[in-house]
C-alpha cells in the first residue's frame, strides 16, 4: 500500500521537475552538439553592499573636508558635500536603470555611445579651458562633465561586442582583428594622450583594450606588439609634454622640489604618514585646509589615511579587493562571450584605476590626475562607475549551469572554432 500512496506523489514530483526543466532557457554549447543551462537566479548582492559602503566612506570623507576645501574659495562650507549626495543619487538612477537593461540593448547603444564619446572629446578639446595642462572637463550648465569616463564606459561596450563576434567568428587571431584593435589603441593616444592631454585615463583606457584582447584568446605575441605600440605612443606624450616630464621627474624624487613641482607629491605622503595607525579623526585634518591640491578628488585616498590612518585605508583597499572578487566570480560564471567580455573590462578599468590612484598617492607611481573609483568627489566618475557596476549586477542573475568549478578554473579551453580561448563556458546568449 505504501508503494502505491507514494506513487503520485512521485509521479507529481517527475512532472514538475520536467516542467521546471522544460522552462529554464537552453542554449547551444561550445562544442555544437550538447546544449548548456542557462539558470536565471538572484543576483549578487554583495556588490550592493561593497558599493554601498565604498561610496558612505567617499561621501563621509568629503562631507568631512568641504569646509576646509570651500575655505579660499568663497563657496558655501557644504558645497562639495551636497553635490556629493546628489551625484551619488544620480548614480543609484544609473545603477537601477544598467542593472534593467537587457544585454541586447547594449549592442544597440553601441555605436550612439561611440558617437558620443567622440563628440564629446572633441568639445573638451575645442571648447573647454584647460586645467593644468589638460583639457578634460566640459561645461554644461553649470556642471562640468568628463569626457574620459564616457569613453571608457564606450570602449568596453564596443570591445566586448567586437572581440565576441571575432570569437564566434574564429577571427580572433586574425590580422583584421590586430589592425582594428591597433586603430583603437592610435585613436585613444590622438584624442585622450594628444588632444585631452589625460594620460591618465589613456593607460586605464589602454589597460581595458590589453586586458580584453588577451581574455578574449589574442595570441601573446601579437598582444606584445600592441603593448609595443602603446609604449611608444605614452614615451612620445611623455617626451611632447613638459609638465609631463615634471610629473616623471617628480616622482622619480619627490622631495626635490617640494615647494614647486613636487608639492602635491610631498603633500600628499605627508597626509599619508600623517594619519600614523589610527588618523587624527574626521574633524582634525589639517591638508584639507589649502595644502593638498584636489583633496576631494585624486587626492582623497590621501586624505582618508589622514582622517582614518593605516587601519582605515586598510579596510578601504580590503572594499576594493573584496568589490573585484567578486566581479571576477560574475565573469567566470557569465553564460556567454558578450557579458563575460564586458564584465572583464569594468574589472579592469576599476582595478587598474584604483592601483593608479593609490599608487601615486603613496609614491609608487606618478600622479596621473584620476579618480579613485566610487570615492573621489566627482559627478560623471560615479555615474558611469555605478552604471557599470548595475551591468556587472545584471549579469551575475545567470549562471551557466554546465560549467563545473574545474571548469571555471580552467583558463585555456577549446572554442568552437578550435581556436584557443581564455574565456570559459557558451556563447549564445539570447536570453538574459
Amino acid at each position: 500500500m505504501d508503494h502505491y500512496r507514494r506513487k503520485p506523489a512521485e509521479r507529481r514530483s517527475k512532472v514538475q521537475q520536467r516542467s521546471r526543466r522544460a522552462s529554464r532557457p537552453r542554449l547551444a554549447a561550445a562544442g555544437g552538439n550538447n546544449s548548456s543551462e542557462i539558470r536565471k537566479h538572484r543576483p549578487e548582492y554583495a556588490l550592493l553592499v561593497y558599493m554601498t559602503l565604498l561610496l558612505g566612506i567617499g561621501a563621509v570623507t568629503v562631507y568631512a573636508i568641504s569646509p576646509g576645501v570651500t575655505a579660499s574659495t568663497g563657496l558655501d562650507p557644504g558645497y562639495f558635500s551636497s553635490r556629493q549626495i546628489i551625484f551619488i543619487f544620480l548614480g543609484l538612477i544609473a545603477f537601477i536603470a544598467a542593472s534593467l537593461f537587457n544585454m541586447k540593448i547594449w549592442r544597440k547603444l553601441e555605436l550612439p555611445l561611440l558617437l558620443s564619446a567622440g563628440v564629446v572629446s572633441f568639445a573638451v578639446r575645442f571648447f573647454s579651458e584647460p586645467i593644468n595642462g589638460a583639457y578634460r572637463w566640459l561645461e554644461v550648465g553649470g556642471m562640468t562633465f568628463q569626457a574620459a569616463e564616457l569613453i571608457k564606459f564606450a570602449l568596453i561596450i564596443w570591445l566586448a561586442s567586437y572581440l565576441s563576434r571575432a570569437l564566434a567568428d574564429g577571427k580572433i587571431s586574425d590580422l583584421d582583428t590586430l589592425k582594428k584593435l591597433g586603430i583603437a589603441v592610435a585613436t585613444i593616444g590622438f584624442v585622450v594622450a594628444g588632444l585631452q592631454s589625460d594620460l591618465g585615463s589613456a593607460a586605464v583606457m589602454m589597460a581595458i583594450i590589453g586586458c580584453m584582447a588577451f581574455i578574449a584568446g589574442l595570441p601573446l605575441k601579437k598582444l606584445l606588439l600592441v603593448g609595443g605600440v602603446i609604449l611608444l605612443l605614452s614615451t612620445f606624450a611623455i617626451v611632447s609634454s613638459s609638465y609631463r616630464r615634471d610629473r616623471v621627474s617628480t616622482f622619480l624624487n619627490p622631495t626635490a622640489d617640494c615647494q614647486n613641482e613636487g608639492f602635491q607629491a610631498c603633500q600628499a605622503l605627508i597626509a599619508v604618514g600623517s594619519g600614523g595607525m589610527f588618523g587624527k579623526g574626521l574633524g582634525r585634518s589639517v591638508q584639507a585646509y589649502g595644502y593638498l591640491p584636489e583633496a576631494a578628488n585624486d587626492s582623497i585616498f590621501a586624505i582618508v589615511a589622514e582622517k582614518f590612518g593605516f587601519i582605515g585605508t586598510t579596510v578601504v583597499i580590503g572594499l576594493f579587493v573584496g568589490l573585484f572578487r567578486r566581479i571576477k566570480r560574475i565573469a567566470e560564471q557569465a553564460p556567454d562571450d558578450y557579458s563575460r567580455l564586458m564584465v572583464f573590462g569594468i574589472l579592469t578599468w576599476l582595478s587598474v584605476q584604483m592601483i593608479i590612484n593609490i599608487g601615486a598617492m603613496i609614491g609608487l607611481l606618478p600622479l596621473k590626475g584620476i579618480t579613485l573609483p566610487l570615492v573621489s568627489y566627482g559627478g560623471t566618475s560615479i555615474i558611469f562607475v555605478m552604471a557599470a557596476i548595475g551591468i556587472v549586477f545584471h549579469v551575475s542573475r545567470y549562471t551557466d549551469m554546465s560549467r563545473s568549478k574545474d571548469a571555471i578554473s580552467t583558463r585555456n579551453r577549446r572554442g568552437a572554432n578550435g581556436r584557443t580561448t581564455r574565456l570559459n563556458g557558451s556563447r549564445n546568449w539570447k536570453n538574459a
